[in-house]
């Protein structure tokens, strides 16, 4: 038997298409071995090989594009092609087409899609195999086609319906290839065959059919002999109309509020907002991440990115009654009790919610532990999740006991090692409760969490999960492998007109070096464990891939940071502009007599007595007491205030001394102790230091800041994401979107495209910092539209904050003449709402609050109390709940068909 290959692909001058396979004479597997193609003219690719003497049954293959020097340039995207051996074939034709990697509809692919578009895989029957004519397989991916549609073949023979479509040939779908195939003999009665794929509404006789557009197919006929088979191969349905598109909506699981919850959102409530979304046409919910933070057990562990587990997640998520009730009967009454007094609550009382389910969950353990491991559900989660879950239940035991997450206070469990923790769980332990009560809690996580995602799934709704790029410094991740992180530096972000110093997140960077030895395991660990509930989730600044902004561990505030990896700048590169390295005058904190009256006011002789120290005449230095950062913020977080006034003024001279260690303009680069190599300090043009340079120097350090931060790092960084994320793409199949926000550098929208992530597009943050606010018409389709974040005001509360930024956005963006209106009226969010409908983008994505906003008797009254987070305050409280139940909201009936109407109006609500 022989097979022949024929495809078509452009390719560019030294380039050359080869095929890998299964198979000896495709390489076996070896990518170096593949068969090489020859070049037959107009991008037509071909290949033959023998089979006659193969004792294979079947090979899969697919194509690579390879250049001169073997190298391999690119590879086709999706799964191998398969091809059955039958010896009583005398050949067989593949007509294939290139399944490109970097396209956007790849994303149709993914799981995300595979809840919206639930095929349907109808029983077909083939047609009759034929003695005398040739046999004909056509196949080809569609993927935005739901279980109401089936897809057929339609053409030119009389086989295919001569273009009948009443009389098209019905096809089978292959849940696992995501293919539509069948197979039928053709008469050779014309010398070519022309076809089209057309999709078919089984269910409403009435829809009109949606026949492929562009081009027909066309092939040069083969004449009859049963002992050929052609295969067409057809990389994707073209659809004639437009793109698809769709709606979701984001919230916090804990601002949710329902009837069943205690006093705070939990994952069962999440079904609330699942039965909403889909009342009003929306597709996507998408909620901020959910793992355990149980750090101090106080309002601060409220901060949903600094999770203790990158894996656990949070009990204060869970429903007690779903578990069981107590026996004791006060004990529920007084739950009851309480339960009314939480709900009742504007905000969540995070230390209430968590006392209360705390000491519930140890109740009900007590009264289940016996029985809890015998169930075959229970055995199962342990034997599949133990790696992770066994270490993090001991280290909340030992945090519990020596009420600190600091692990090094863990004594003889200071230094993890799993021997020892093991004996923890076993049989004779005193300690075996304790440990496996946390076991017990993620289990019942676990299993409400999936119940929440598989309700999603069943009602056709995504649920989209939150990445944070950092884990808390004192985590169970950082106790158990900690040579996975550096824990000298902290992570954070650049200053943005939201964080104007910068933003230290305290986590521990990672060590990538060291993640790359074993192909990036816990990256593809915890992406796999996701997986489970999650069908898309957002990779939480996916700049930190290309480099994270690292921060001294001395340092409190961002504006000390420098981005690792980086190409750093040598004293030379000053030298040779003329500027002579001063190292006291650049690297040093610059602090003068002629400003501090000005900073401190009254209090500046009692700062220059307790906190510096004469250098000269109007020159100063930190005494070695309060030579960082961190050693002001001790100082003054010992000292007690006398009243509010007292407070604010002490906070205004802790953050006078912050902004002084700022005034500097060079930072020694990180892994350099040599002097000469520095980065420069982020925003040195708004500091005291470089106004007082000379214009000359000025500009010399402003062209170098420009080529540090702009031009010299790109393909650094770009080389950097592209070794790191493909890891993390391959890991699942979820479709993955990157909040591209803040300082972004040049490379990270190809490298974006290149993987096929979708980039988030807020409309006060656009990507062109030349103007003051994006534009929706204006979105690429691979992208996520939204009007703000939680780290944003929303629009309402927007409104009010800057009157001239309101006024342009009013005449400017939204087109409309005169005054701005003093309020955010409903009728201006809702003009907002539609302008990001109609956005090309892929998703377009609103803050539930964004939504509400369009109708005066459903918003809240209070904008301000709709904000989420405030990035600039460290330790936020993050609180916020919706002013109506999950039940309430489902039955605003003449709301949800007002907005269900601008979904659908706007194509976001179609079947395919």
């Amino acid at each position: 038997m022989k097979v022949s290959f024929k495809i078509h692909y452009d390719t560019q001058f030294g380039q050359q298409l080869a095929i890998s396979g299964s198979i000896a004479v495709l390489g076996k597997g070896k990518k170096s071995d593949a068969l090489k193609m020859s070049y037959l003219g107009g991008g037509v690719w071909i290949a033959e090989i023998d089979l006659s003497k193969s004792r294979a049954k079947s090979f899969e293959y697919n194509y690579l594009l390879i250049d001169q020097g073997n190298d391999i340039v690119y590879k086709e995207a999706g799964l191998p092609r398969t091809v059955a051996i039958d010896k009583k074939l005398s050949k067989v034709v593949l007509n294939d087409s290139w399944n490109p990697y970097h396209e956007v509809e790849n994303a149709f692919d993914t799981a995300a899609f595979d809840v919206i578009f639930q095929t349907s895989t109808p029983k077909v029957k083939a047609p009759k195999k034929s003695t005398k004519d040739t046999s004909y397989t056509f196949e080809v991916n569609v993927p935005r086609i739901n279980s109401d549609y089936v897809a057929k073949v339609v053409g030119s023979s009389k086989e295919l319906g001569e273009w009948d479509i009443a009389k098209a040939l019905p096809m089978q779908y292959d849940a696992d290839r995501n293919v539509w195939t069948i197979t039928t003999p053709i008469k050779a009665s014309h010398h070519k065959l022309k076809y089209k794929y057309v999709l078919v509404n089984t269910k409403d006789k009435n829809a009109a059919p949606e026949l492929e557009g562009g081009f027909d197919h066309v092939f040069n006929i083969i004449e009859n002999d049963p002992k050929v088979a052609v295969k067409f191969s057809d990389h994707r349905f073209n659809y004639d109309k437009h793109n698809w598109k769709g709606m979701g909506v984001a919230l916090p699981v804990f601002s949710l509020r329902s009837e069943n919850g205690l006093g705070v959102g939990e994952f069962l409530d999440i079904k609330g907002l699942v039965d909403w979304s889909s009342e009003t046409g929306m597709r996507l919910v998408q909620i901020l991440p959910v793992n355990d933070t149980m750090a101090t057990y106080t309002w601060v562990d409220s901060y949903p990115y600094a999770s203790v587990s990158v894996y656990a997640l949070h009990p204060l998520y869970i429903n007690l009654e779903a578990i069981g009730d107590l026996k004791d009967k006060k004990k529920m009454t007084k739950l009851k009790k309480l339960k009314k007094t939480l709900n009742a609550l504007d905000t969540v009382d995070y230390e209430a919610v968590m006392n209360a389910k705390m000491d519930y969950l140890k109740e009900i353990w007590s009264e289940k532990k016996a029985s809890f491991f015998k169930t075959a559900k229970v055995k199962e989660f342990i034997k599949e999740q133990e790696e992770w879950l066994l270490p993090y239940a001991a280290f909340c035991y030992l945090r519990d006991k020596y009420k600190t997450p600091d692990f090094s206070k863990f004594e003889d469990f200071a230094n993890y090692d799993a021997k020892k923790v093991a004996k923890l769980f076993d049989a004779k332990s005193k300690v075996k409760d304790e440990v496996n009560f946390y076991v017990f809690v993620q289990y019942h996580l676990h299993a409400q969490l999936l119940e929440a995602s598989e309700y999603a799934q069943s009602k056709g709704v995504v649920l989209k999960g939150d990445i944070p790029i950092g884990i808390y410094r004192f985590s169970a991740d950082a106790w158990t492998s900690p040579h996975l992180y550096n824990m000298n530096g902290q992570a954070g972000a650049p200053p943005d007109d939201f964080a104007v110093n910068g933003q230290n997140w305290g986590f521990p960077t990672y060590d990538w070096d060291t993640m790359k030895k074993d192909g990036y395991a816990w990256w593809t660990s915890r992406m796999t464990h996701l997986s489970q509930y999650f069908q898309t989730f957002r990779i939480d600044h996916i700049l930190g891939f290309f480099r994270i902004w690292e921060i001294p561990i001395d340092s409190v505030q961002g504006l000390l940071g420098q981005f690792r990896p980086a190409l750093p700048l040598h004293v030379s590169e000053l030298e040779n502009r003329g500027v002579s390295f001063n190292h006291d005058r650049f690297c040093k904190p610059y602090i003068r007599e002629h400003f501090l009256g000005e900073m401190f006011g009254a209090d500046t002789d009692w700062v220059k007595k307790e906190f510096l120290e004469q250098k000269w005449e109007s020159a100063y230095n930190f005494k070695a007491a309060f030579d960082s950062q961190v050693k002001i913020q001790a100082y003054f977080n010992d000292i007690k205030p006398k009243d509010d006034k007292d407070k604010a003024r002490l906070e205004a001279i802790r953050d006078g001394l912050y902004s002084l260690h700022n005034e500097v303009l060079l930072i020694q680069a990180l892994g350099y102790d040599d002097g000469q190599h520095y980065a420069p300090r982020v925003t040195m043009d708004k500091s005291r230091t470089f106004a007082e340079l000379t214009p000359a120097q000025q500009y010399h350090f402003q062209e170098l800041y420009v080529d540090y931060f702009f031009k010299r790092q790109e393909e650094l960084w770009s080389a950097q994401a592209m070794e790191k994320l493909p890891a993390i793409k391959e890991a699942t199949n979820m479709l993955i979107c990157g909040e591209d926000l803040g300082m972004v550098p040049d490379c990270v929208p190809g490298v974006m495209k290149e993987l096929e992530i979708l980039s988030l597009e807020i409309q006060r943050m656009p990507k062109d910092p030349s103007i003051a606010f994006g534009h929706p018409a204006n979105y690429p389709y691979d992208s996520v539209a939204s009007p703000s974040s939680h780290d944003m005001s929303t629009v309402r509360g927007w409104w009010q904050e800057d009157r001239g930024d309101t006024q342009r956005f009013y005449n400017e963006v939204l087109g409309n003449w005169g005054e701005a209106p003093q309020d955010c009226e409903p009728w201006i969010a809702e003009q907002v709402l539609k302008q990001h409908l109609y956005a090309d983008s892929i998703w377009c994505i609103f803050p539930l609050q964004d939504i509400l906003a369009i109708d005066s008797e459903v918003r809240r009254e209070d904008a301000e109390a709709e904000r989420i987070n405030i990035p600039a305050i460290k330790y936020h409280y993050w609180r916020y709940r919706m002013h109506m139940s999950c039940e309430e909201l489902v039955n605003l009936k003449k709301f949800n068909n007002k907005l269900k109407g601008l979904v659908t109006a706007s194509g976001r609500n179609t079947s395919y």
